[in-house]
């Protein structure tokens, strides 16, 4: 508790705390959605989870509470854009910035996938059936899809803060055109190909929202905080009850349309709304968050809500697989009033075995976030360091930085290969070989770079000693 009581001691008076509040809170609403819709059963003798709102349409609707990640893109661009800021002003660039936020991304990224491919390995050579490793594997690693997004906008967010700081909300604008576009290519008569691009650009568009939070361009006042409230809804009820695009803000199995893949008009007209309710509720969340109690468990939060995020779709795949194993694992159709009533237990106990993974594997997010804070200032950049009075520059200068951005590159990409795979069988490993190289490939050049920058750092601090 000491390093807590240290965190919580040392916030900066200015802080926007609502804005970790928000992150918590997404997380927590992305955890729970999927633990709540998610059906376990037996087909063709595997066990495979599915989507419960297949038969639940009457809760799409609901989906609209769930569905935050708009919000935590727009809280990461916030948060991206102080983290910049900050570095630039100590004297450090966007390499060292890179480096420091990868420090807190790809290690517990590292720890799932070692540890997922190392089940899948002892699975097959007990003579577990490869169909149900292969559909056990694709479920664990299910929420790995946002995650290829995330890390493209942090590579990219030197470049959009600084049009952000050139153009403001104008690059907004042309990135909802540039949406707009693709969903025509979705819903209409364009090649399907022409909207792949809003896999990115959707989430490019809040990530741009948080800046202009965190700048003050946002508008975010009482009224425009409704405005954008109402706007947004009323622009989503067009969007979905009386226009083309579905309900339902989260992906449904054998739907023609999904709103979030790729992120389209209608889920950002619901980002819109989402953030219009954020900042309404701004000023009672920043002074009840002044309270030292919620403060201290906001923070508390924060230290392992990336771990919770990775973990809580490998926790019901390890708690539905001992349930089966056991014969405890109820089979009662969806909807039905003995499946409602096992949400409850489902819930608890997912809980519990979640926050005793947290317990064990959230060390690893812990060690990152003192990375993700001070590693810029340990390791430099390409720019002078007003410390040592030293400076990569030149070509070794240029690479490194190339080798980071290759690096961010090729773990994005395996990540991809992983997503896409989807459940089957994919070899030894339970998920796409190639990507699981190309992961742990980016992640091996990052780790070199970060130690060989913080040695030459210690190295510079004696020798100007």
């Amino acid at each position: 508790m000491g390093t807590l009581r240290e965190r919580v001691d040392r916030t900066p008076p200015r802080r926007e705390r609502h804005v970790d509040l928000l992150r918590v809170v997404a997380i927590g609403a992305v955890v729970l959605g999927h633990w709540l819709i998610v059906s376990i059963r037996e087909e063709d003798g595997v066990l495979t989870g599915t989507s419960a709102l297949v038969e639940l349409t009457w809760a799409h609707p609901l989906t609209w509470l769930f569905q935050v990640m708009p919000v935590f893109f727009v809280v990461g661009g916030f948060a991206n854009a102080a983290s910049l800021t900050a570095a630039r002003r100590r004297g450090e660039g966007d390499v060292g910035w890179l480096l420091a936020r990868g420090a807190r991304l790809v290690p517990p990224v590292t720890v799932l996938l070692l540890t997922v491919a190392a089940a899948a390995v002892v699975a097959r050579l007990v003579g577990g059936d490869p169909r149900q490793v292969g559909e056990s594997v694709a479920a664990a690693v299910l929420p790995l899809w946002f995650l290829v997004a995330y890390l493209a906008v942090v590579l990219l967010t030197p470049v959009a803060h600084a049009l952000h700081r050139r153009f403001g909300l104008r690059v907004v604008g042309v990135l909802l055109v540039a949406v707009a576009v693709g969903d025509a290519a979705l819903l209409g008569p364009l090649p399907d190909a022409v909207g792949y691009g809003s896999f990115l650009l959707g989430w490019v568009v809040m990530h741009q929202v948080g800046f202009a939070w965190r700048d003050g361009s946002l508008p975010r006042g009482g009224r425009a905080a409704v405005t954008m409230l109402v706007g947004g809804l009323a622009v989503l009820v067009a969007l979905t009850v009386l226009g083309p695009y579905p309900v339902s803000m989260v992906n449904v199995p054998g739907a023609a349309v999904h709103n979030a893949s790729p992120p389209n008009l209608a889920l950002l007209a619901l980002g819109t709304a989402q953030l219009g309710l954020a900042l309404a509720v701004r000023g009672p969340s920043e002074r009840w968050l002044h309270r030292r109690g919620p403060w201290t468990a906001v923070v508390a939060a924060s230290t392992v809500t990336f771990t919770l995020f990775l973990w809580h779709m490998p926790t019901v795949v390890l708690v539905g697989t001992v349930l089966d194993a056991l014969g405890a694992l109820p089979h009662a159709d969806v909807g039905s009033g003995a499946w409602w009533a096992w949400r409850v237990p489902w819930l608890v106990l997912l809980a519990v075995v979640l926050a005793g993974i947290v317990a064990v594997v959230g060390r690893v997010e812990q060690r990152g976030l003192g990375g993700s804070g001070r590693l810029g200032a340990r390791l430099g950049d390409g720019r002078a360091d007003t410390g040592t009075g030293r400076a990569v520059q030149g070509g070794h200068g240029v690479v490194v930085g190339t080798v980071v951005v290759t690096a961010y590159l090729g773990a994005a990409l395996g990540l991809l290969s992983i997503a896409w795979a989807g459940p089957g069988v994919h070899g030894p490993f339970g998920l796409s070989t190639a990507g699981l190289a190309a992961w742990l490939g980016g992640a091996a050049a990052l780790a070199v770079v970060r130690r060989t920058r913080s040695r030459d750092r210690r190295r510079g601090d004696v020798a100007a000693h």
